[in-house]
């Protein structure tokens, strides 16, 4: 699409609907970029936070760990629909060049990000290391805004469920690259902090740089004004578009449940004798399940048109291998749940994502509304914490816990059925 208005009075490129296919250039530059961004999110989440709160507060590091990770999270999820509602608004020139709306905020997100992954390394109280962690989780979500973003921007709808097969692979690609990094290419969690940031810089900013990024005329720029930029979705004029947030938050939630204490799961309930490799193992058949599906199902759903049943299959398959965990915590078992963790999450990934991009209200508000929608992802980072630390430690431990994941996933696949708008 051109930044030229081709016809007069028609709407500008940036906020028309985007009928020219993406090409395969595009598509992988923004792989990359959620690639860097999936890696500064998970591998802190899942082995460099744990590791570095254990170091600082060895008898308490469940609940440390809940602080620090329920803080980041709490700042996600206001972070992320003020970037977006930002972005949506952004313009202006530099150097005599039109900015577009969303680029400026990828490139600065990358490297105020990747600024702060160094100083948390530096961090050597629970207090520090919370601050810093909050300040990554803002650039990070800045980030998040505008990249998911590109994909209503410039693809068509006929190619969305593919296209977010392609960009739903990075999220736990991302994990198992960032893991591979900081416990067999570098050691000590500072290099490993470093060694994310590095990557961080070199998978997103190409993105940035190297594809384009329609202006918006001030014309169609409404005023940055506070009630601008707070105001939410009315899920009583646009139920779809709450239906499809509901039904996000709740798979969110059970996916936060799950995986939050999977290293301590390995090691005080599988008793696995090496939980840090066992947890690699997981990971990487994790990613099998889910490369092997995500683009699949994207593609079957976009030539059937078909998405809410995709969603539901999605949630019986994650509940029934959560459901797998809570009954026979031992190796085995982990390893079939992990195959089927990640199919059913690649099923899922791909096809709500499309799903989401045909109830948004209003194209000139696309950040913000998907920053709206980025709550319902962010929010059960919050929660998850807050719910499964009193679940281990007071009301059932692990199995007690896995099976609140599959009766919470499974209730909110089936709620999707509520859309009314999309098939």
């Amino acid at each position: 699409m051109s930044a030229v208005d081709p016809i007069p009075g028609a709407p500008p490129a940036a906020l028309a609907e985007p009928t020219v296919p993406v090409r395969r250039g595009w598509i992988a530059l923004l792989v990359a970029a959620n690639l860097g961004l999936w890696m500064a999110f998970f591998t802190p989440l899942q082995v460099l936070l744990p590791q570095q709160v254990e170091r600082i507060a060895p008898d308490a590091k469940e609940t440390m760990l809940a602080v620090v990770t329920g803080a980041g999270a709490l700042a996600a999820v206001l972070a992320n629909p003020l970037a977006g509602a930002l972005s949506d608004r952004t313009g202006g020139r530099v150097a005599g060049r039109r900015l577009g709306r969303r680029h400026l905020w990828t490139a600065g997100g990358a490297l105020v990000g990747a600024l702060a992954l160094v100083l948390l390394a530096q961090q050597r109280t629970i207090l520090g290391v919370t601050v810093v962690w909050v300040a990554a989780q803002v650039c990070f979500n800045a980030m998040l805004a505008s990249l998911t973003t590109a994909v209503p921007d410039r693809v068509p709808v006929a190619q969305r469920g593919a296209v977010s097969g392609w960009v739903g692979i990075p999220q736990p690609l991302g994990l198992v690259l960032g893991v591979l990094l900081v416990t067999t290419l570098v050691t000590g969690h500072a290099a490993g902090y470093l060694a994310v940031a590095v990557a961080v810089l070199v998978l997103a900013l190409p993105f940035a740089l190297f594809t384009p990024d329609d202006p918006l005329p001030r014309a169609h720029r409404p005023p940055l004004s506070p009630r601008a930029l707070l105001a939410a979705v009315s899920p009583r004029r646009h139920p779809d578009f709450g239906w499809a947030w509901i039904t996000r938050f709740l798979i969110q939630l059970g996916n936060a449940l799950g995986t939050l204490y999977l290293l301590y799961f390995l090691t005080d309930g599988v008793r696995h004798p090496d939980p840090d490799g066992a947890l690699l193992v997981l990971i990487l058949l994790y990613t099998a399940g889910l490369a092997t599906t995500t683009v699949l199902a994207g593609w079957l759903s976009d030539r059937t048109g078909w998405r809410r049943v995709f969603v539901v299959v999605a949630g019986v398959v994650i509940a029934g291998a959560a459901l797998l965990l809570a009954a026979a915590p031992v190796w085995s078992a982990v390893v079939v749940a992990a195959l089927l963790l990640g199919a059913g999450y690649g099923v899922y990934l791909s096809v709500d994502a499309a799903l989401i991009t045909q109830v948004l209200p209003a194209a000139a508000d696309r950040a913000r509304d998907l920053g709206v929608i980025n709550i319902a992802n962010s929010a059960p980072q919050v929660l998850g914490p807050a719910i499964s630390a009193p679940i281990v430690v007071h009301l059932g431990g692990y199995p007690a816990l896995y099976g609140a994941t599959a009766l919470v996933t499974l209730l909110g696949s089936v709620l999707v059925l509520r859309i009314r708008t999309v098939r």
